[in-house]
């Protein structure tokens, strides 16, 4: 965008790190409704199932965000287009996610253990902070892929 040569720093990484937010978000919360219904659980835990399943989500949803963002905005082919998207939103979805697991692990492990139902709204308010955590945590690794051109500004 040419414009967003001209915009101020913290609006280009809000922008960044709210566009992997929102993959993530919508990921997180797919993945955390099939562990639910399916009562999957990993070494004994849904937590577990709920950390590998909003991962995957997430990080599907990211680079497929990314890919139909990169490819119209640099013109490149499809293969390009996905090699774009990985390298633009492969860290940034994990430390989006770390924050989010920090925050899920506390209230569910730490908190309320053995935590709290998903159907609850408690769970769902918290699960809204921990991605709130999660946006921080992305910060700097957002900041740093757009300064090195990995990530578009926006």
């Amino acid at each position: 965008m040419p414009d967003s040569d001209k915009l101020p720093q913290w609006d280009v990484q809000s922008k960044a790190v709210s566009h992997c937010g929102a993959g993530c978000t919508l990921g997180d919360i797919g993945a955390e409704w099939l562990v639910y219904a399916a009562s999957l659980t990993l070494a004994g835990k849904a937590l577990y199932a709920d950390f590998a399943l909003d991962f995957a989500f997430a990080w599907i949803l990211g680079i497929l965000f990314q890919y139909f963002t990169i490819v119209p905005m640099r013109n490149i082919g499809r293969l390009k287009g996905v090699w774009a998207a990985v390298k633009a939103d492969t860290l940034s979805i994990v430390a989006f996610q770390i924050g989010l697991f920090l925050g899920m692990w506390l209230y569910q492990e730490v908190i309320f253990s053995p935590g709290l139902p998903k159907t609850s709204a408690a769970y769902w308010m918290l699960m809204q902070l921990s991605m709130v955590l999660g946006f921080f945590t992305a910060w700097p690794v957002n900041a740093w892929l757009v300064r090195i051109g990995w990530k578009e500004r926006m």
